[in-house]
């Protein structure tokens, strides 16, 4: 059985898009309603069975609030994947997901995979659908910039297993020891030549 394959993976996006909450529902199956914002970072490490592998994910749910991403930011360091998080009911939120790509590959000194993931889709109903990131927008972003999709719900926890799980096999299939080492100027198109999907769609 192979137990080295420890993955460590950002959580970043604008304050109040529901990132620990994504992550409390994944880590312990749990939602609350009122989650306090998170001040520098916050780490959970969850261990996933996968076939005859086991698989660590180090989980850094980083702050959102202009004030603490110096901090944040300092934590980006060798990150093997990266969930870019916006609010599906939040446009600034979602105009704001080139700002925290950027962020991370300035900062983060290797390769990540890089997630869009659109959080709070039970805030989409008919009454405001027209005023929401459309799944559509979301993923035509995603493969614009190559990288991954996926919707989810803390609330309903729709799309949460799904994001997490599938991680795992993605990175074995794109990451080498070769591939992780720091390297300058690093272009996430340079690698990926293809955009990847979490979409069961």
């Amino acid at each position: 059985m192979n137990t080295d394959n420890v993955w460590k993976v950002l959580i970043v996006g604008n304050s109040g898009v529901g990132k620990s909450s994504v992550l409390m529902r994944f880590v312990s199956n749990d939602f609350k309603e009122d989650v306090l914002a998170t001040i520098g970072v916050d780490f959970k490490m969850k261990v996933l069975k996968i076939g005859d592998e086991t698989h660590k994910l180090a989980l850094w749910d980083t702050a959102g609030q202009e004030r603490f991403r110096g901090l944040a930011s300092s934590y980006y360091k060798g990150a093997h994947a990266c969930i870019v998080m916006y609010d599906v009911a939040d446009r600034a939120s979602f105009d704001a997901t080139l700002y925290w790509i950027k962020e991370v590959k300035d900062n983060c000194m290797t390769d990540p995979l890089f997630c869009i993931v659109g959080n709070k889709i039970d805030r989409r109903t008919p009454e405001n659908q027209a005023l929401c990131i459309s799944a559509e927008e979301g993923r035509n972003l995603a493969m614009k910039h190559r990288c991954l999709f996926l919707e989810t719900s803390a609330l309903s926890n729709e799309g949460i297993q799904t994001l997490f799980n599938q991680l795992p096999g993605k990175l074995s299939e794109i990451f080498s020891k070769e591939r992780l080492r720091p390297r300058p100027g690093v272009k996430l198109s340079d690698q990926q030549q293809k955009p990847h999907s979490l979409c069961p769609c």
